[in-house]
């Protein structure tokens, strides 16, 4: 496992994993199984389920493995098997609503409360930050604004200069998170855009995809409203392709943002943010498949 820490608890004398510092309570139950065999060799699968009051020597294995998920009532079974504390059983069960939130609206609320929580923030502030950055279209908005020679560090003139406007709160943490993330540095007394590093946990990098997109797009609805044509472009084409051109199509898309990409970083000069989006989706279901013929 990519990640592994420890803690040392003292109250049962062996060293277990942290659990703030996971985003998969399946990894950290493994982790912690594997702590407690390695300090007890007779520890068992069969022992540990003993605990929870359940019948199945299977059940921790099955938990592991993805193949059975935790009901509120086994979170707390379960919480209490490994001795957690109250706080880090809150956000055990946090975990196990993140894993099997089903709505990207029920994993942004359960993902702000995990991202609240201050033993969590201190163990992975920066993947928290990586998080907002991709979620949140004001941020590459933000740093991208650091490009434009009168660009002010100043909350307020950011809150002001973006459309739609944010509020000042908004571009105040946006800020503080760029500089943090190394996209913005302080150069001479000005603050300038920089290569920093964005590392998104993978267990919520899906939902920040699709908290950026869909914010992306929201904006595209409203700039439809909101400008005059000479300000704003938009194509589209619809058509009817075979099922295997997807991939190729979706290709010549990355293809051509790179080209986007090459044209605007070699312009001089900076004077407005811009967002440019080439979509692709299908508006029909596909073909269904002949069973006995094996083919459409």
């Amino acid at each position: 496992m990519f990640w592994v820490w420890w803690s040392c608890v003292k109250c049962t004398g062996v060293s277990t994993p942290d659990l703030f510092k996971y985003l998969d309570y399946r990894a950290w139950l493994r982790d912690w199984f594997e702590a407690r065999k390695a300090a007890n060799p007779r520890f068992s699968h069969r022992a540990f389920v003993r605990r929870t009051g359940q019948r199945s020597p299977s059940l921790l294995a099955d938990v592991i493995g993805r193949r059975r998920n935790l009901t509120p009532a086994l979170v707390e079974r379960f919480s209490a098997a490994t001795k957690l504390t109250a706080e880090e059983a809150r956000f055990f069960g946090l975990l196990v609503a993140l894993d099997q939130a089903q709505e990207p609206d029920e994993r942004n609320r359960v993902w702000e409360k995990i991202a609240a929580s201050r033993r969590f923030l201190a163990a992975r502030r920066i993947e928290g930050e990586s998080f907002r950055y991709v979620s949140r279209w004001y941020y590459p908005a933000i740093r991208e604004l650091a490009r434009r020679s009168d660009f002010e560090a100043d909350p307020a003139w950011i809150a002001q200069t973006l459309v739609p406007r944010i509020t000042t709160a908004q571009a105040r943490d946006a800020l503080r998170a760029l500089v943090d993330l190394g996209m913005l540095t302080e150069v001479d007394g000005r603050m300038q855009q920089t290569e920093g590093a964005v590392v998104t946990p993978r267990e919520v990098a899906g939902l920040a995809a699709h908290n950026y997109h869909q914010g992306m797009l929201e904006r595209a609805i409203d700039g439809i409203r909101g400008f005059k044509a000479v300000e704003r472009h938009y194509t589209g084409v619809t058509v009817c392709v075979p099922e295997a051109l997807m991939p190729q199509l979706k290709k010549e898309l990355n293809v051509f943002a790179e080209r986007l990409l090459e044209i605007c970083d070699s312009a001089e000069g900076a004077e407005r943010v811009l967002q440019i989006n080439l979509n692709l989706f299908p508006l029909s279901a596909s073909v269904p498949v002949d069973e006995d013929r094996g083919e459409s």
